[in-house]
């Protein structure tokens, strides 16, 4: 009897324990959420209004201290658009080799970000693009011949 009293009351316990523990992971989930929601960009290009929600990292907080931010962006392979920054940032991210359209990403040898609009199932030189944001719709307006002049801004 004591037994089953034991498994039972192990039972209970475990089961409280894993509540708690996925109710703190779900509102972990939630408050990432919420940061992610807060760091919105806004792209001009010419008369189109883009908009991308940012990745919460340091890569991504020093990008958001150079806003607003007015840049020649130019064109790469017909699949990215980049432009120069004013100055080097933290490279803290996680570096990739791939990239997804609608992307805006660091290259730290530029310093550079950039803009990818179009796949074309290269793979990206080492040492790799840092992932900053994302594009939330608009990236066609980037499918342009040239480069294109863009203010980048901070949504408040």
């Amino acid at each position: 009897m004591k037994t089953k009293i034991s498994m039972v009351l192990a039972v209970i316990i475990i089961s409280i324990v894993s509540i708690a523990t996925n109710s703190g992971a779900q509102a972990m989930k939630h408050e990432d959420l919420k940061k992610s929601e807060r760091m919105k960009i806004r792209l001009k290009v010419d008369d189109k209004i883009i908009t991308a929600t940012m990745i919460d990292s340091k890569t991504t907080r020093d990008f958001i201290s150079l806003l607003p931010l007015t840049l020649d962006m130019n064109d790469l392979f017909r699949r990215e658009k980049y432009a120069h920054l004013p100055k080097k940032i933290s490279t803290a991210g996680e570096r990739a080799h791939k990239y997804e359209v609608g992307e805006i990403v660091y290259w730290s040898p530029g310093p550079d970000v950039a803009i990818y609009y179009r796949e074309d199932g290269e793979r990206i030189p080492a040492p790799g693009i840092i992932v900053i944001g994302k594009i939330d719709s608009g990236v066609e307006s980037l499918n342009v011949a040239g480069s294109v002049n863009v203010t980048i801004e901070l949504i408040k």
